[in-house]
């Protein structure tokens, strides 16, 4: 296995999610990951540290290289997820956070490409009001949520809010529900996100 990342030039959150991949196979063997800027450092650093590695940091010309490695007194920690299993995220517009449209598009599409990073997935994603653009053709996420649909994450759109935006034809992946069933999907379930 290599274990090393060169993570130089790729944009937020891809340093992490590709050094998270490696850090899942390590057996108490040691890593680096190479970045180019130092927010992508800090994140490197952080997701280490709380998965309970020790890091060192050497600054390489314009580069940053983050040495990861368990100690001799780091204890292994085994994080258990089931609980994240139960969990339904509603998304209720196309972009994400305020300030910038621009900004809050990149920002979704981040987001939603780190869920088919991460595991365990979702149980379902809901999307409602302007959201159902993000399940509907011309989307730049459609083929991130046909993976987590491939993977069992239930993808369902509001019909109301497709008949309002005159899109219902033009959904590409998932289904179209109702509000009773967005209603139950959400009391039935332990861990709730609304973006």
């Amino acid at each position: 296995m290599n274990n090393q990342v060169d993570a130089r030039g790729m944009s937020c959150p891809k340093p992490v999610i590709e050094t998270k991949k490696v850090l899942d196979q390590l057996l108490g063997e040691s890593m680096i990951t190479i970045v180019d800027n130092e927010v992508a450092m800090q994140n490197v650093s952080k997701l280490a540290q709380s998965l309970s590695y020790d890091v060192e940091v050497k600054k390489v010309e314009n580069d940053f290289h983050i040495n990861i490695y368990r100690g001799e007194t780091t204890p292994a920690v085994n994080y258990t997820t089931q609980d994240k299993k139960d969990l339904v995220i509603m998304f209720t517009k196309d972009t994400l956070g305020q300030g910038s449209d621009e900004l809050g598009k990149v920002l979704m599409k981040g987001y939603i490409y780190t869920v088919t990073e991460s595991n365990p997935y979702p149980k379902a994603m809901l999307f409602m009001n302007g959201a159902v653009k993000l399940t509907t053709e011309g989307s730049e996420v459609i083929e991130y949520l046909r993976e987590l649909e491939k993977q069992g994450v239930e993808i369902l759109s509001c019909g109301t809010c497709l008949d309002y935006f005159k899109m219902k034809d033009q959904l590409i992946v998932g289904g179209v529900s109702n509000m009773y069933s967005i209603v139950d999907t959400l009391h039935t379930t332990k861990n709730r996100v609304v973006l």
